[in-house]
């Protein structure tokens, strides 16, 4: 039994989202304040609260509106009804797989109340919504105070907040995933017998640097003693807590009969104020231990010293004592969950940003071995029975991103939303849906082939893919130089840029993911002219391109250079990608046909080309440039002489991709067709 599908309605950005989740381990990638974090926050009221509530504050925002449409409608006195249906109302549906062939299925057998004999599905929903006969309660009697009209709305969420704590109710049921009609009601305690959750937070209390000791570690051996006294705990586990009780029983009755001796000397001092009297009971004194508050106030992990000494536990690096957090937390979720006597059928555990403070290749191997711990836990610890366990994991890590298979990756977009000007919403790419369908062969090569150029597409702003090396080297100085001749237009060195080195050949093979992600790009490359032998040559001379990426983006048929060079800007820009190619520096002027070619037309007094007659000057920057070594050039350029201006046709295209680029509606996109071509092509070579 997995969870197989989230649907969530009207929680903060996830307004209306569908995630589905992988049996085992499911990572969530995205931009900052792009959904992952609303996400991990409605598991933690619903699974791990023991009480669940929500504020006003916890409806999406652009629901707020239907507060205000449902009191206009009961102003006018519609139907309940009709006004109960314009209230918002946060809902979850848990969609859950079983294997209809299995003996016992627990708890969520009381969920199974389709008659499809084929059906191995079953639906848990949450609904957030107004109580039955509360209407009055929560709508009547407001809105009317204030001059303007936005005051008396402002006015109107004012009492709105306080009114929904007592009007609106948490209520669960069973649906029929073949008729959502078809329900049956259901409580809390239900739902925690069928899925229980733990999370581990991105706020692990690590790096504190006050002079108190931070000792996280240590609290967690609390929760681990606990699981071992449990009536159901492993028989070993059972005997080392029971040791353990006894120890600290042996030092209290000690510690309890030299105490009460001394202590009960500093007694007399009360008959100062006639205490005790004859009748007045006299004093002793008692001194207990609590195991568990002992294990979780006073107990320290410690590292290994020299010399007879320990050491702190923030002696340790953050990294290692992340990693040993997370470790001693799963530790303690699968004793606890292993040690209730009727388990729920899912364990649904979330870890937030497990990358903080480890090195890029631990961070590469954690999503592996976390899969490999869960085997030790069964095998050492279960006698083998299944840990049924799913890993949500939400991280900004490319190097996470690296090690997972493309279809366990779920993308979170904060996009404009469609039904309230100004606000955005939460989308969820799901990369199963143009990955999974492919061959095996397929979808490996794309994700290795992602994998060797950057994986940070799932966390950056927007995208620019370049020729080489030398674009790459001298691309931030570019981007200095262009921020700085309008200070008041859009600033793209303080934006989050990722740069991809794909070349000509590549760059087109990643138009559909970039599409997919939503994001915006800029891809650079070179015009590549050649001649009616098929030939290298001048851009005055060529009749065609070699660059696949120009030929993909014109519709696949050959262009002349001279047409290329005479395209428009709007030509060589699609929704929110722009193609940028060499151009002349000024109107019938000559066109470099790379970038050092072009960077040279660009200043022609740092190159002694200002003297060239215009006719001679396409070859003359072509033969220089052939004299310099790429990486050299660049790094001079970049590092020495920086006294240049940047080609016109980058500097253009920098300009473009700093616009606050408004997100199109996304279309339908074949995105494994693309996929099968970079297959074939890398294949030849």
């Amino acid at each position: 039994m997995h969870i197989k599908r989230v649907d969530v309605k009207n929680f903060r950005l996830l307004k209306d989202v569908s995630l589905l989740l992988e049996p085992r381990t499911t990572l969530v990638v995205g931009r900052n304040n792009s959904g992952k974090t609303s996400l991990t926050e409605l598991f933690r009221r619903l699974l791990v609260d023991q009480k669940p509530t929500f504020r006003l504050e916890d409806f999406s925002l652009s629901a707020h509106d239907g507060f205000w449409k449902a009191a206009q409608l009961l102003k006018e006195g519609k139907r309940q009804n009709e006004v109960r249906s314009v209230l918002p109302v946060i809902e979850v549906q848990l969609t859950l797989a079983y294997d209809k062939e299995a003996q016992n299925l627990g708890a969520l057998s009381a969920c199974i109340i389709d008659l499809d004999p084929d059906c191995c599905e079953a639906a848990v929903v949450v609904c957030f919504a107004p109580s039955d006969g509360k209407l009055t309660a929560l709508l009547g009697g407001i809105g009317e105070d204030g001059a303007t009209p936005l005051e008396r709305k402002n006015s109107f969420f004012r009492v709105i907040k306080d009114r929904i704590s007592s009007t609106y109710t948490l209520t669960i049921h069973a649906a029929d995933p073949n008729d959502p009609t078809n329900r049956k009601a259901m409580d809390l305690s239900q739902l925690a017998a069928i899925v229980r959750g733990d999370l581990i937070t991105a706020q692990r209390g690590l790096d504190d640097t006050t002079n108190r000791d931070r000792d996280v570690l240590g609290k967690v051996l609390q929760v681990l003693f606990a699981t071992a006294v449990a009536d159901s705990a492993d028989p070993k586990d059972k005997s080392t807590a029971e040791q353990l009780k006894q120890a600290v029983e042996g030092i209290q009755r000690e510690l309890h009969e030299n105490i009460s001796q001394h202590v009960t000397g500093l007694l007399p001092t009360f008959k100062l104020f006639g205490y005790p009297g004859l009748s007045d009971p006299g004093l002793v004194t008692e001194t207990t231990f609590n195991v568990e508050r002992l294990l979780q106030s006073h107990t320290k992990v410690r590292y290994t010293g020299v010399n007879g000494l320990t050491l702190p536990e923030a002696y340790n690096g953050l990294g290692a004592r992340n990693l040993i957090y997370i470790l001693l937390q799963l530790l303690g979720f699968f004793r606890t969950f292993k040690a209730r006597a009727a388990a729920a059928g899912v364990h649904l555990v979330f870890i937030e940003e497990p990358e903080a403070h480890l090195h890029p290749q631990m961070q590469e191997v954690f999503i592996s071995q976390i899969e490999k711990i869960v085997d030790v836990f069964v095998k050492e610890m279960n006698d083998g029975v299944p840990w049924p366990v799913q890993f949500v994991i939400s991280t900004h890590s490319p190097h996470m991103a690296n090690a997972a298979p493309f279809t366990a990756i779920r993308y979170f977009l904060a996009a404009p939303d469609p039904e309230a000007t100004g606000l955005r919403t939460a989308q969820v790419k799901d990369l199963r849906d143009g990955l999974g369908g492919e061959p095996e062969a397929d979808r490996n090569f794309l994700h290795q082939y992602l994998t060797l150029t950057r994986c940070d597409l799932f966390f950056a702003d927007k995208a620019v893919l370049i020729e080489g090396t030398t674009e790459r080297l001298l691309l931030p100085e570019m981007i200095k130089k262009v921020d700085a001749e309008d200070a008041t237009a859009p600033n793209l060195a303080s934006q989050y840029l990722t740069v991809m080195e794909v070349g000509g050949a590549y760059a087109h093979r990643f138009f559909k993911l970039l599409d997919f992600l939503e994001l915006p790009a800029l891809i650079i490359t070179d015009i590549d002219p050649l001649n009616a032998t098929g030939d290298g040559c001048r851009v005055s001379e060529g009749v065609a391109t070699s660059n696949a990426c120009i030929t993909d983006w014109f519709g696949g048929a050959a262009v002349e250079p001279a047409a290329l060079v005479a395209k428009s800007e709007a030509e060589r820009i699609k929704g929110i990608r722009r193609l940028a190619f060499q151009i002349p520096e000024a109107d019938g002027a000559p066109c470099g046909r790379s970038f050092e070619d072009a960077f040279m037309l660009a200043n022609k007094i740092l190159f002694g080309l200002d003297a060239v007659p215009d006719g001679e000057l396409e070859e003359k920057a072509e033969a220089l440039a052939k004299t310099k070594k790429k990486s050299a050039f660049a790094l001079e350029h970049a590092i020495d002489k920086t006294d240049w201006t940047p080609p016109k046709y980058i500097a253009e295209a920098l300009l473009w991709l700093a616009k606050d680029l408004a997100v199109p509606p996304p279309a339908p996109v074949n995105f494994m067709v693309e996929a099968v071509a970079v297959v074939e092509i890398g294949a030849d070579g």
